[in-house]
């Protein structure tokens, strides 16, 4: 509603008051209530809440000139004329549609709904219109019933009740869709909810109670039975493969002595009676297996020999602890020594060479004696004989001073009709040829040929001039 200017205080805008008439210097003044809206009576108060002064005089709020108490008095013409206009309620923006004179103001809003009145319970401000609303939802001290459980409590108490009630019913926490009560809740997550976390009773890993039966066909530590149906009743799955080929009694088996002959196979638990009962049986099959064994030791030890023997036709025999077999020569203890086989060539000839340390012959005694001969060798069916290659023996100086070592050296180059190199019919002991008066024993003593009780020499057969000596085959 407009706000007639005559009526407005320039110091708060639009707000009407009971008007008062104040003479001073015999002039005339009307001024209006802008501070605290009272009548005259309490105009003092309501300009010592203003000016701060509540004795003597008075200053006017509108021109700021001193006043009198005692000259205030009302002015009931104006204040007439003021309680006459039409004005709207208080509470028009909240949807109030009095409007009337103001001096009705008053009396309507003892009754309008949209004023504020104090709640009866919590004495909070609250529409009239809203008041009973307020009662029954808002007010913290109101009186309400827990539509679970049926108890009594008041507003605050009961927002806090609805959120604890053991009666309420509430959705299952696992979201298996099942609406339960608070107070069975916690048995039903633990015990019956299908969605609940249960670990494997056998490999102990936490599943969701309705995948555990799958997971029970699977479960590597689920006992299942035996197949052979043993005393052991029943076995993790992951061990029953194990258990069946290691430990189950009730499984098939081989005889322990299988892999020498034996053909028994049966039961695990009967096999201590199978053995008991077939010890002749057993020793004769590993006395067989032995012979064997020895055979194939036999073979494998003439094939390391041979990949050991010399095959380039040249041979270094070292003959140590010199002193000891001459003397066990004059003893006759030990009267030839015989080098290991040499050969010439990979498939060529086997010789081997004689010494005897205390002579043999016209060296007997007084001279060193060494002779070389030829032996049966596996591929002579396929060499060209007889054996007519040059042979040398070299007694080795192993003086420090290698510019003047004197080395013993002699050679000889076999005749075709000699018969010591024919091809051997058998591998029969003879003494080959060579040189009884090698060296003496005196002209041994003349250097080092015998250094440290070990003496060397050296066999050579000259190969180099030689025509291929396995025999050509028409193919």
């Amino acid at each position: 509603m407009q706000i007639y200017q005559r009526y407005a205080s320039r110091h708060v805008g639009n707000i009407l008051a009971l008007p008062v008439e104040v003479w001073i210097f015999l002039k005339a003044f009307t001024l209006y209530n802008i501070i605290c809206r009272y009548n005259y009576r309490d105009w003092p108060a309501s300009l010592s809440c203003y000016h701060g002064n509540r004795v003597g005089i008075f200053k006017c709020p509108e021109d700021d000139l001193p006043l009198d108490y005692a000259k205030i008095y009302p002015d009931n013409e104006m204040a007439s004329e003021i309680q006459s206009l039409q004005v709207r309620c208080s509470f028009y923006k909240d949807g109030c549609k009095w409007v009337n004179e103001l001096k009705d103001l008053k009396a309507h809003l003892e009754s309008c709904q949209y004023n504020l009145v104090a709640c009866t319970e919590c004495a909070a401000m609250v529409s009239r219109n809203h008041l009973k609303d307020h009662l029954h939802y808002d007010c913290t001290r109101r009186r309400s019933t827990c539509r679970f459980c049926g108890t009594e409590l008041s507003g605050s108490k009961l927002e806090l009740h609805l959120g604890q009630c053991q009666m309420e019913e509430v959705f299952c926490e696992n979201k298996c869709g099942a609406e339960i009560q608070r107070r069975f809740l916690q048995q039903h997550m633990e015990k019956e909810c299908p969605k609940r976390a249960i670990p494997c009773k056998f490999c102990h890993k936490e599943f969701v109670y309705e995948t555990l039966q799958n997971h029970l066909h699977q479960c590597p530590r689920y006992l299942v039975s035996c197949p052979n149906r043993c005393e052991m009743g029943k076995v993790p799955r992951e061990d029953m493969e194990k258990h069946t080929k290691t430990s189950c009694s009730g499984s098939t088996a081989l005889c322990p002595f299988s892999s020498h002959g034996c053909k028994h196979k049966g039961p695990k638990f009967n096999m201590d009676k199978h053995v008991a009962e077939s010890t002749k049986e057993h020793l004769t099959l590993m006395c067989k297996y032995v012979q064997q064994q020895q055979k194939t030791i036999e073979r494998l030890q003439a094939q390391v020999n041979e990949l050991s023997l010399n095959t380039d036709g040249q041979l270094l025999w070292k003959i140590d602890r010199y002193s000891q077999r001459v003397a066990n020569a004059k003893s006759e203890s030990e009267i030839e020594l015989c080098s290991p086989p040499f050969f010439t060539g990979r498939y060529g000839y086997k010789l081997q060479v004689s010494l005897f340390p205390n002579g043999n012959g016209s060296g007997e005694g007084s001279h060193l004696s060494v002779y070389v001969r030829v032996m049966c060798g596996e591929y002579d069916s396929l060499l060209k004989w007889p054996f007519t290659h040059p042979i040398s023996f070299t007694l080795l100086d192993q003086a420090d001073n290698s510019p003047k070592r004197m080395h013993i050296k002699e050679s000889f180059k076999p005749e075709p009709t000699w018969k010591n190199f024919q091809r051997p019919s058998k591998d029969v002991h003879t003494l080959g040829y060579g040189y009884p008066t090698f060296v003496s024993h005196v002209f041994l003593k003349t250097r080092h040929y015998v250094k440290n009780d070990v003496m060397f020499l050296r066999v050579k057969v000259d190969y180099t001039n030689a025509s291929p000596k396995i025999i050509k085959t028409e193919e």
